[in-house]
């Protein structure tokens, strides 16, 4: 039966790296599976004023993205990106159609802000807000509790924390 595994977590915690790496980790063990990251799927300008994120365009499309690669014959997805309440996740659940299961990446803050600045070493606007939002989202997550499942990712490499996360999922054999 197909189900759904979105990798949660602030800004700079390694969601699309883990995804990627478990999309990896499980072709490689014969389970067919895609990979979608929500923030593909948002990202259009502008958003409506009421829409901050583009939510509802989000849903929309992963509702038709998420039923094509089921029809393909995806046996798991797995999604990076943000889910800040039980409602979005609710919207995210009926989108997917499948069975969900939310892990929520943790990582040190200093880490993620470290990774940030990595990233946007040439983007000045673009790091000021990102490091605003890493403790912001932070806060929202530990608050909104939307996780079946953390995972303290801090010293962990994508593959690891990937592999981890699959099998807390129940979608690798436990290592022994």
């Amino acid at each position: 039966m197909p189900s759904a595994l979105l990798i949660n977590g602030t800004v700079g915690s390694g969601k699309t790296s883990v995804a990627d790496a478990a999309g990896d980790l499980l072709a490689a063990a014969g389970v067919p599976n895609a990979v979608i990251d929500l923030d593909w799927l948002r990202r259009a300008w502008p958003s409506p004023p009421h829409d901050r994120f583009n939510a509802g365009l989000t849903l929309r499309n992963l509702r038709a993205v998420a039923g094509n690669y089921l029809e393909a014959g995806s046996e798991r997805l797995v999604l990076a990106g943000v889910v800040e309440s039980r409602e979005e996740r609710a919207g995210y659940l009926a989108a997917l159609g499948v069975d969900l299961t939310v892990c929520r990446l943790r990582v040190d803050l200093a880490e993620v802000r470290r990774r940030l600045t990595r990233r946007h070493e040439l983007d000045p606007q673009g790091l000021r807000w990102h490091l605003d939002r890493s403790g912001e989202l932070e806060a929202i997550l530990e608050q909104a509790r939307t996780e079946d499942f953390t995972l303290d990712a801090t010293g962990l490499t994508a593959p690891e924390a990937a592999e981890q996360a699959l099998r807390l999922t129940g979608w690798l054999p436990r290592a022994r």
